[in-house]
């Protein structure tokens, strides 16, 4: 049996994925692929694997077992390729908003994960989405959220930060040397949760006739609203209905070159350590044929795909 992780990160469309996949559950069950997501990762599978007070080495035990024989009975039921989806696997919103550094600690967290999975793990997907983009989604979800508003200080800070994408994936690549990891751009999954499937498991995708955006980060218009709500200032938050970011014009152009170097790393091989998939084939969706360019005027999909670009 094939074993992937889909990781995240976090503000990536993971929650919409999920929703798509647990959709089409039944049809994908038909062509050998299983799929664990939140609502059974959260809820005891990954108990144990990361240490909390009171709970080390004989929870982690425990967890192993437990994992292992779960992947026993998915095989047993003719499960061939198995998808695992978290973002939770990498790390925390939280954790990268106080530290202000991208996954600090997702090295050893993903050894611990690939213990747990007994060194079964085939293949890694990533996504990645531009640095100044990300960090805003990230710090607008936080504050929404009930984290303070980031002075400019601090946002410069991020903005100056030296850890990118290409060390979060050379930090995968150590903990797990033998996966496979590829990296596909949000920048050209966003809104196709079919095509991403097919990325991840090379099977057909069903067609999704009913997409969906979920957990997206509030616009300027809500966070005024909700610093307004908390007694809070929300003068640096304009009343808009629009994307906000918390960046200078200095903040967004040095996240902007972070991220188009990262782009430029992982075009030019990764040095060995990680896929870039640049484009996803349109002709993997085979069962049911992907939608055609008339379709691509949905909303939040063309909005995401130009408010995404590098620039």
């Amino acid at each position: 049996m094939k074993v992937i992780l889909h990781i995240g990160a976090h503000r990536t469309a993971t929650t919409s994925f999920q929703s798509y996949v647990r959709r089409h559950a039944g049809d994908l069950r038909e062509d050998g692929v299983g799929f664990w997501g939140p609502a059974r990762t959260r809820k005891g599978l990954f108990a144990g694997i990361q240490p909390t007070p009171g709970f080390g080495l004989e929870a982690a035990r425990r967890a192993r077992g437990r994992l292992l024989l779960q992947m026993k009975k998915a095989q047993t039921n003719g499960v061939q390729t198995l998808l695992v989806s978290d973002e939770n696997m990498m790390g925390s919103v939280r954790l990268n908003l106080r530290k202000g550094r991208l996954y600090p600690d997702i090295g050893e967290r993903m050894s611990r994960y690939v213990c747990a999975f007994d060194q079964r793990i085939d293949k890694i997907v990533m996504s990645v989405r531009g640095l100044d983009h990300y960090w805003a989604s990230a710090i607008a979800y936080g504050v929404g959220r009930g984290h303070a508003l980031p002075d400019a200080d601090r946002c410069a800070a991020v903005a100056q930060g030296a850890r990118t994408w290409r060390d979060v994936v050379a930090d995968v690549s150590c903990a797990a040397p033998l996966a496979q990891i590829e990296v596909i751009p949000f920048e050209v999954s966003v809104g196709r949760p079919d095509l991403m499937l097919s990325a991840c498991t090379g099977h057909a995708a069903p067609r999704d006739n009913a997409p969906e955006w979920l957990n997206r980060a509030p616009n300027a218009a809500q966070l005024h609203a909700l610093l307004t709500e908390r007694g809070e200032d929300a003068g640096a938050v304009p009343n808009r209905p629009a994307r906000w970011s918390p960046f200078d014009r200095a903040g967004h152009a040095a996240l902007r070159e972070a991220y188009a170097d990262d782009m430029h790393w992982l075009v030019a091989g990764a040095d060995g350590l990680a896929t870039l998939t640049e484009e996803l084939d349109q002709t993997r969706a085979g069962k049911t044929p992907p939608h055609g360019p008339h379709h691509r005027g949905q909303g939040h999909d063309i909005e995401e795909r130009r408010m995404a670009q590098p620039r």
